[in-house]
């Protein structure tokens, strides 16, 4: 119990735990807080007869925010996207691709960027959502329809967005774990009691038999063992090296090894994936032409055309953020420069080229992985009408995130001399 001791007995770690904690609390309160102009009943009337389209899935990923369109229904969707196309522009826009090698400096230029993208986005979905509810009149949802209710409806949803935006920063700077990643953690979390709940109640009306019951807990077991099993995964590659004398002393001549995680990219691939299928789905939706509404119909989570497209692009950013985060021409320099080799291959290019090559293969069976863990739940939800409620893609972020957040609580325990939060375990994160 030294590790959960260790909780309470550490200033820094407990005042971190409690902020994170505050936040996401404020969060939790403001999807509550509804925008102006909008009847709430006809809307709620609205989601219960969408649900399993892209609205229930946005809604998801907001925390229920968008269901009762509270301030922040955009979520930190506009954030993410944002982010998704300033890192793709840093690979072609030769600008951002200097100012990402200035360092600390560069990367807060590139982080106002991403901001500024934040606001375009979040108003041009603010405007688009905004059109569109003025279009449901069966029965109506806007109260007083117009450019007034237009323009405040903009301006609400974008200062939710960026207020979101900030709260996020805040716990990644002054609390524990990812900010963002947490905010839609706590947002798929909050669905977890109404989603049991609904189980229950269907097991004892007799809709849900004892075997499906069964097989479905047995499912969602053994995906939460398969996610922390490959989470936790490592492909090592050795590395030794060779003794140096420095004066009297002789430094160097040990062994030890590169650790490289099976998905190096963690949860970043399904969220920016969602992220860029959600975007134009919902919009699609509110626009009332025939070739908008088959994009719309085309997208809905469960169809195939949506299936392949989500697929392709995790893999895609699966390469993708592991390429911008892992950079192994940097990682062979150091080791050369530190006298380490990999045994049979020789330092400085052919190193770089070793390791490029063995995380390409381990970077695909992360994609798969990925892939299947996000996509079959949904098939089988569609096609077997087994009933979950919560798609791969949420499993994977609730786990991963946990075992991210947990791995940076056991970071400040093991510098205070404390054992870990789990005795007899440790937890690494995918930027150990």
């Amino acid at each position: 119990m030294a590790g959960a001791e260790g909780l309470v007995r550490i200033p820094e770690l407990r005042k971190r735990i409690l902020l994170t904690l505050f936040l996401l609390a404020v969060y939790r309160i403001g999807v509550h807080v509804p925008t102006p102009g909008v009847d709430s009943a006809a809307l709620t009337q609205f989601f219960q007869n969408t649900k399993g389209t892209i609205f229930s899935w946005f809604n998801l990923f907001s925390g229920g925010a968008l269901e009762r369109f509270s301030v922040f229904a955009l979520g930190v969707m506009p954030y993410i996207s944002s982010s998704i196309i300033f890192q793709l522009l840093t690979v072609v826009w030769p600008y951002l691709h200097e100012l990402q090698k200035e360092g600390e400096q560069g990367r807060k230029k590139i982080t106002q960027y991403t901001r500024y993208g934040t606001v375009i986005l979040c108003l041009i979905q603010g405007y688009g959502i905004s059109a569109g509810l003025e279009q449901m009149v069966n029965p109506p949802v806007v109260l007083t329809p117009g450019f007034g209710f237009r323009f405040l409806t903009m301006v609400t949803l974008t200062a939710g967005t960026v207020f979101l935006m900030w709260l996020g920063e805040q716990i990644t700077e002054r609390g524990i774990g990812n900010g963002v990643s947490l905010i839609i953690f706590a947002g798929i979390a909050a669905g977890i009691p109404s989603g049991v709940s609904n189980t229950v109640s269907l097991a004892r009306s007799g809709e849900l038999s004892a075997l499906t019951l069964l097989l479905v807990s047995a499912i969602i077991l053994g995906t939460f063992a398969l996610i922390i099993f490959v989470e936790r995964g490592q492909r090592r590659i050795p590395v030794q090296y060779a003794k140096r004398v420095v004066g009297r002393r002789v430094y160097g001549g040990q062994s030890t090894h590169l650790p490289l995680k099976i998905n190096s990219a963690g949860v970043i691939p399904p969220i920016f994936a969602s992220s860029l299928i959600m975007f134009p789905a919902t919009i699609a939706t509110f626009i009332n032409t025939l070739w908008m509404q088959s994009v719309s119909s085309a997208l809905q989570p469960g169809s195939m055309l949506h299936d392949v497209l989500y697929v392709g692009l995790i893999v895609f950013f699966c390469y993708f953020y592991t390429a911008v985060t892992f950079k192994t021409d940097d990682v062979a320099e150091n080791m050369k420069k530190h006298g380490g080799y990999i045994p049979g291959i020789r330092p400085g290019g052919k190193t770089a080229e070793f390791i490029d090559q063995v995380l390409s293969r381990i970077t695909l069976g992360g994609a798969i992985y990925i892939s299947l863990i996000c996509v079959l739940p949904t098939i089988l939800a569609e096609k077997a009408k087994v009933p979950f409620y919560f798609g791969g893609t949420s499993v994977l972020i609730l786990v991963g995130v946990a075992l991210d957040t947990v791995a940076q609580i056991e970071s400040f325990l093991l510098t205070r001399n404390y054992e870990g939060f789990v005795k007899g375990a440790r937890i690494r994160s995918r930027r150990a």
